[in-house]
């Protein structure tokens, strides 16, 4: 395990320079487009919890948003630190049931439910990193090949297990699903655990 980044950095390495070539310049703009790639994620994520989540909870909630958040924050980090929503599900049950005054019958079949089948974040991840790898590898792709991409992220997100890196073989699903080549997974396994 511990030469396993070396291994990720050679992997990319490699398919870094068959992509770009051996020119300088290439690469370069291909290790920006991955950090605009991991800028794009991050911001959509962000963006996800900011304005969805506050949106339903004072829709369908009388909580106060700080509340809420204050409540929820321990899930959150450890959600970020294992990007596992299953690794956090009793963390989540715990602060839900004792910050948030929310009952152990509901929690204990939402969540787990919510964990599952809600894997929002997952299908974010996933449509972003196949119109990135296409676009990276010099596919334009359509109106419909788009919408193809979001609708398989979402329903492949419904299926991911809440485990970590299970989303990256989903992706393959959505790859195919357009015609785009799943070798090209390769450019993101490198910043996939960000």
């Amino acid at each position: 395990m511990l030469i396993a980044p070396i291994g990720v950095f050679a992997l990319i390495s490699d398919t870094i320079t068959s992509v770009a070539g051996d020119n300088l310049n290439n690469i370069l703009e291909l290790l920006s487009a991955l950090g605009y790639y991991m800028l794009a994620v991050i911001i959509g994520l962000i963006l996800q919890m900011l304005i969805t989540y506050t949106t339903v909870l004072k829709l369908f909630s009388k909580m106060n948003l700080k509340t809420f958040y204050q409540g929820i924050a321990p899930a959150q980090l450890l959600a970020f630190s294992t990007s596992s929503s299953g690794a956090t599900l009793p963390v989540t049950m715990e602060r839900c049931e004792e910050e948030l005054g929310v009952s152990e019958e509901v929690s204990s079949f939402v969540l787990p439910l919510g964990a599952t089948i809600n894997m929002d974040g997952t299908a974010l991840y996933q449509a972003v990193a196949a119109v990135f790898i296409a676009q990276t590898i010099g596919m334009d792709l359509a109106l419909g090949a788009q919408l193809t991409i979001v609708f398989t992220a979402v329903l492949a997100s419904i299926g991911t297990a809440a485990v970590p890196g299970a989303g990256i073989i989903m992706l393959i699903i959505i790859l195919e699903a357009v015609g785009v080549p799943s070798a090209g997974i390769a450019l993101i396994l490198g910043v996939d655990g960000y």
